[in-house]
């Protein structure tokens, strides 16, 4: 258990599968992004597996974004950097891994959850997985999570997530911009969808599918740098007075 969230890893047949979890709708704080991370770089590095899929738990929501709890309490440029830098790590982990990531999307996904579910190889939805980027309603804006996104979406439906950043996107949206590659009408459509395609990349050709990674990713050495200056812009963002009251705002609801 870490700070009331979890992350839970298994391997079986060739399959990690990596759960995590958190009490407020599956947030983020930075403890659970750097376990997210280090777990998704083991399953990587692990011969045993052979594909990885990336879950959460519960049926409402597949990940709220950054912990609004550990968002206020962030009092320094250095905190806040370090703080954003771990879903950096994440994407950075998810994007290096020599193996495909499927997202398992079963709910809704707000922010950072929407730049996981974009930096996985393959994401599989629910009907009830609506999207969107929340990030400039308060104060910050979806600097880390940026590239992950437009790169599945492309810039303009990017921006249009970006800029609305109050309205929720339906899965049939996701769906149609790339985000998704399939939704289904419950979690166990969902479930079957995502065993059936995780077993066959498990008994597909390791070497082959490290190469295909490998080329699909290309342009994207950069993120090491490119993910941590942006962390350090959502870091001094977050110590605004707007900011600060905007959160504050969202906690009182």
């Amino acid at each position: 258990m870490i700070q009331e969230g979890n992350v839970v890893s298994v391997i079986e047949n060739g399959i990690a599968t990596i759960t995590f979890s958190h009490p407020q709708s599956n947030s983020l704080p930075g403890a659970v992004l750097r376990t997210l991370a280090a777990e998704i770089t083991r399953a990587g590095e692990n011969p045993e597996a052979k594909v990885i899929v990336l879950a959460s738990e519960g049926e409402k929501t597949f990940c709220a974004g950054a912990s609004f709890d550990e968002l206020i309490s962030i009092k320094d440029l250095e905190t806040g950097k370090v703080f954003f830098s771990g879903f950096a790590g994440v994407i950075n982990a998810m994007r290096k891994a020599p193996k495909f990531v499927i997202a398992r999307v079963q709910g809704k996904a707000v922010g950072g959850g929407v730049g996981i579910a974009s930096a996985a190889d393959y994401t599989l939805a629910t009907e009830a997985a609506s999207v969107k980027l929340s990030e400039l309603a308060v104060g910050i804006g979806p600097f880390v999570v940026g590239p992950a996104v437009e790169r599945k979406v492309g810039s303009a439906s990017f921006c249009q997530l970006a800029i609305n950043a109050t309205e929720w996107q339906t899965a049939s949206w996701a769906r149609e911009k790339g985000l998704y590659a399939e939704v289904f009408a419950d979690i166990a459509g969902l479930d079957q969808a995502v065993h059936t395609l995780a077993k066959r990349l498990a008994a597909s050709n390791p070497e082959a599918m490290m190469l295909l990674k490998k080329a699909a990713w290309t342009g994207t050495d950069h993120w090491d740098t490119l993910l941590i200056e942006r962390a350090e812009m959502s870091g001094k963002l977050v110590l605004s007075d707007f900011t600060v009251n905007a959160i504050n705002q969202f906690k009182s609801k």
